[in-house]
């Protein structure tokens, strides 16, 4: 994020607003000045380590590459910075705060943006052997440990208005285990303007070709691929099964989410955003955005081969029906590809006129039509046809959608249902389009899709799990 580059280490907690809370031991939070007393050891004196809190703060480029050096908590060195010290000891080893409200607090002024980092401030000080960072929500913040063991590192941002647990576990120089527990509530972000995302499609249930699709509050430009990226990590589908699936930036407000191929039978989708209080550079923070859950039916797949005059329909690959079509004649050949159904509507008035055909032309045409089913927002239907039962199954003769019998037209309207595949081969049409007449998305290939992805490679939708940070060598 191009902001984050105008950052500046310093010894500091957390954000604007933040609050600081240190407990040494289950339930007995212990005042800083008390255990910065204790830091200066003497006989009787438990082991003990001293660490630094840092973030960063906005400050401006500091001399050289306009970074601290990490670690480096020199007054003059970081720019405007105030220094916080935290006693790790062996009675706080694995504790855990109880009473955060009890406890001392302090309020440091920084960003959310920036990086935290927790160091010793000497090598002979000790080692980290452990630093985990929890939300209220139970998200943990992804981190490193530095080579050596002498400071921690946020590799992902901190969320505005949140509330985190900082555990912290490390060594005394005689090798004693100690630790610390710390809790801050980072600040809000400004009011307005925060990003959200609408999910789609309602909750319910679908078939196997059904698109995710994410709308945005407020458009997220190509150019600013850190903060596309930001975006689409904080869009998690998840599924029961798991399938390997991915984003795809549609335009700068709208994402769509599919699987590498059609979701399994009887899959439960849920979709949920972890935008809030994400920082997104020059599109500030992320706010809430409601979850969605959705289930997939039976897989129906119905395919329509315009030179045989025929559509098969197969449920979980198994053929149950093959039923005489017409599709478009010449000057009206229907679109070729994969779709998917949009809705399904009992009786349509069908009009020449509103996909171009002028009223008094022989090709003119006014008709009442039962058993619609839609699948594209252009006016392409699937429908009972019974002034052409004598052409079905033999040649082409509507104005580009798949005409069938009353009885054929009722039986695969009761069949279908939204997010169900459609697709049309040998019909000579112009191919669908992947989003600008419904959801055409399937025709892109795999390859193709993942490419619009602001990730490289695009995140599978996994569960994230907490690891234990060891120093790397």
């Amino acid at each position: 994020m191009a902001t984050s580059r105008t950052k500046a280490w310093s010894a500091v907690a957390a954000v604007t607003g933040a609050v600081l809370t240190v407990a040494a031991a289950p339930g007995q939070p212990v005042a800083l000045q008390d255990l910065l007393g204790a830091a200066v050891g003497g006989p009787g004196r438990e082991a003990a380590v001293t660490l630094l809190v840092g973030r960063a703060v906005e400050t401006g480029r500091a001399a050289g590459d306009g970074w601290c050096e990490a670690g480096a908590f020199r007054s003059g060195k970081c720019g405007d910075w105030r220094e916080q010290r935290v006693l790790a000891t062996a009675r706080g080893a694995g504790s855990l705060l109880r009473d955060p409200a009890g406890a001392r607090t302090e309020t440091l002024p920084t960003d959310a943006g920036g990086p935290l980092e927790i160091a010793l401030p000497t090598a002979r000080a000790g080692s980290l052997t452990d630093v985990t960072v929890q939300d209220g929500h139970g998200r943990h913040l992804a981190g490193a440990l530095a080579p050596g063991g002498g400071r921690w590192r946020n590799t992902e941002p901190l969320r505005a208005g949140e509330d985190y647990t900082v555990r912290v576990g490390a060594q005394a120089g005689d090798g004693t285990p100690v630790g610390v527990t710390l809790a801050f509530r980072t600040a809000p972000p400004a009011d307005g303007g925060r990003l959200t995302a609408e999910f789609g499609p309602r909750p319910g249930t679908y078939g196997a070709g059904e698109i995710v699709t994410a709308a945005l509050s407020h458009p997220v430009p190509g150019a600013d691929a850190d903060a596309r990226a930001r975006v689409e990590q904080a869009l998690r589908v998840t599924s029961e099964p798991h399938v390997e699936g991915a984003w795809h930036w549609v335009d700068d407000s709208t994402l769509h989410f599919r699987p590498r191929t059609y979701w399994p039978a009887h899959t439960v989708v849920r979709v949920r955003s972890g935008l809030d209080g994400v920082e997104l550079g020059d599109h500030g923070y992320g706010g809430p955005s409601e979850p969605l859950e959705f289930t997939v039916a039976d897989r129906i797949e119905a395919v329509t081969d315009s030179a045989a005059h025929e559509m098969t329909v197969r449920r979980n690959g198994r053929v149950v029906r093959t039923i005489p079509v017409t599709t478009g004649k010449a000057g009206f050949l229907t679109r070729s590809g994969i779709k998917v159904v949009l809705g399904k509507e009992p009786k349509v008035r069908m009009r020449g006129d509103t996909v171009g055909i002028q009223k008094g032309t022989k090709e003119f045409y006014d008709l009442p039509v039962q058993y619609a089913t839609r699948v594209t927002w252009s006016g392409e239907y699937i429908h009972a046809a019974p002034w052409s039962v004598e052409a079905q199954g033999e040649e082409n003769v509507s104005h580009g959608c798949t005409g069938m019998s009353t009885e054929d037209a009722a039986w695969f309207f009761d069949t279908v249902r939204e997010g169900d595949i459609v697709e049309v081969v040998n019909s000579g049409g112009e191919p669908m389009p992947p989003f600008a007449n419904g959801f055409g998305d399937w025709n892109m290939d795999w390859p193709a899709w993942t490419a619009g992805s602001a990730l490289s490679p695009p995140a599978a939708p996994a569960a994230a799990a907490p690891a234990r940070l060891t120093p790397t060598t």
